[in-house]
């Protein structure tokens, strides 16, 4: 009787110590397809990337700031409840280009794409993305830019302008601010 209860027992510690091993290995599994770290998850918009902005319905449409409850307006381009804020009108003259897309089209732009940036040349306001592509930050958004802490690991996404032909905008997922910029390709 006491040898049965002893290989009992022993069975009943086999069962589980297999059944918490294969547990313990779906926990792990798990953990590699958690999210990022909590350094890279956004931290602007709520923690979300936004879509896309919209085409806006005419040219003049005014600049539009973000205006708080509190009565403060932002008038820094960004992005917060994913709505874009600060745009310029599409008849902005500092936006027209002779040949849009002069280098080509960047195609891995939009929410699905995150990078980090490989490089930056200040002095010629050039971004570098991995596989060798690059853009050329606006001159007239590159003081909002330079404020960017570029070798912190912040990630950031690349968005075509609806409203200016031959544009991108470069959105900071940890900011919420976005400066425009021409592809030059690879």
């Amino acid at each position: 009787m006491r040898t049965r209860l002893i290989l009992a027992l022993a069975l009943a510690v086999s069962v589980a110590g297999t059944a918490f091993a294969q547990r313990g290995e779906q926990k792990r599994g798990e953990r590699q397809a958690r999210p990022a770290p909590q350094a890279n998850r956004p931290r602007a918009n709520q923690g979300r990337i936004p879509p896309p902005p919209p085409k806006r319905n005419e040219a003049a449409a005014p600049r539009e700031p973000e205006r708080m409850p509190t009565g403060h307006v932002n008038e820094m381009p960004h992005v917060n409840n994913n709505r874009w804020y600060g745009h310029e009108p599409a008849n902005d003259a500092r936006f027209h280009l002779e040949r849009p897309f002069e280098h080509g089209h960047f195609t891995r732009f939009g929410p699905n794409y995150r990078y980090r940036f490989t490089r930056v040349d200040r002095d010629r306001h050039l971004v570098y993305l991995p596989g060798g592509f690059y853009f050329q930050v606006a001159d007239f958004d590159w003081p909002l830019f330079a404020d960017w802490c570029l070798d912190c690991g912040d990630d950031f996404v690349v968005y075509e302008d609806p409203d200016h032909p031959g544009w991108y905008l470069v959105y900071n997922v940890h900011t919420g601010v976005y400066v425009h910029a021409t592809y030059m390709g690879s």
